[in-house]
């Protein structure tokens, strides 16, 4: 027994040190999620998962002491949480944000065209359900497009402030679109009335972010702020859908209003390709942690496609 036993004690010892070292070894870092930089091809490979999150968003992570506010991304008019953030959302977690995105105005394939204060209170359920799954006290909001405006009617209208700390809109049609002159050019033939009524029923958000709109007139009344939110809207001098740009700018106190192209002239990023801009994403990051700024890139960047050439690490 003693001649059994001591065969087996070398073997056992080394068992119980390989076990002791792999426990002692530092877990491997998680390789970073890949960023999409290209709009179009972002949006057309979750254009048939509508309800799928994009990379990093919703995995049930806890927010870390460095950014203890969960982001939640609010997409835009006719896009889903799938295809509208497939730059955002896998920067955000990279950079240890713990992020969140919903669908809201509408089912299937289509969303997002509803009435908007009707989404707000979608919003307003999303807010309380990821306060409660996190254990935050406040979330911030990333949007784009209408997402970038229709959480203001939340924060204004549904009691949101006390639930928010920042809200950065890219693109956001805080005070409408002309389309280019085009709604004028419809009013002044007399028409807009009719194209509307029969716009409304298919997109009623669509009518309701047209310039002068009563939805925005209501918005917009008494000022384009609440107190307690910080604001930041990123905009691009070659938006094509919120015409003019800078209808996008709010004014008012904890405001920041940031044209890309004041930072770096060679971004041609439109309406939609600015949502994967690596120069406004920068911003983005930086509006959202300020003290723990990253340095804003400058590369030529084309309309829906994207950079030219490889984007820097920040």
């Amino acid at each position: 027994m003693r001649r059994i036993t001591a065969l087996f004690l070398p073997a056992a010892a080394a068992l119980i040190a390989a076990t002791a070292a792999l426990t002692a070894a530092p877990a491997r870092a998680q390789a970073p999620l890949p960023v999409n930089w290209d709009f179009a091809t972002g949006a057309l490979s979750g254009a048939f998962s509508p309800g799928t999150p994009p990379p990093g968003a919703n995995t049930g992570c806890k927010p870390s002491a460095a950014h203890p506010d969960p982001v939640i991304l609010v997409n835009g008019t006719f896009a889903s949480q799938d295809d509208n953030w497939q730059a955002v959302s896998p920067l955000l977690a990279n950079h240890g944000y713990c992020v969140f995105t919903f669908n809201y105005g509408g089912t299937g394939f289509i969303t997002s065209t509803g009435d908007i204060a009707a989404s707000a209170g979608q919003l307003a359920t999303e807010v309380t359900q990821v306060r409660a799954a996190t254990g935050a006290a406040k979330v911030d909001l990333v949007g784009h497009s209408q997402g970038g405006m229709m959480p203001r009617y939340y924060l204004k209208f549904l009691g949101g402030a006390q639930f928010v700390h920042t809200l950065v809109g890219i693109a956001p049609s805080n005070h409408g679109t002309n389309l280019d002159g085009l709604t004028a050019l419809v009013n002044a033939l007399g028409a807009l009335g009719l194209t509307n009524a029969a716009l409304s029923p298919l997109c009623t958000a669509c009518v309701e972010q047209e310039a002068g709109s009563p939805f925005l007139t209501n918005l917009n009344a008494g000022g384009d702020t609440v107190p307690g939110v910080n604001y930041t809207v990123i905009e691009s001098r070659d938006d094509e859908v919120v015409t003019p740009y800078t209808s996008a700018f709010l004014s008012g106190p904890g405001v920041t209003n940031i044209t890309v192209q004041n930072q770096c002239v060679f971004d041609q990023s439109d309406h939609l390709e600015i949502a994967a801009d690596p120069v406004a994403l920068a911003d983005v990051l930086n509006a959202l942690d300020p003290a723990h700024p990253v340095r804003v890139p400058c590369l030529l960047v084309l309309p829906v496609t994207g950079p030219v050439g490889p984007v820097p690490s920040f």
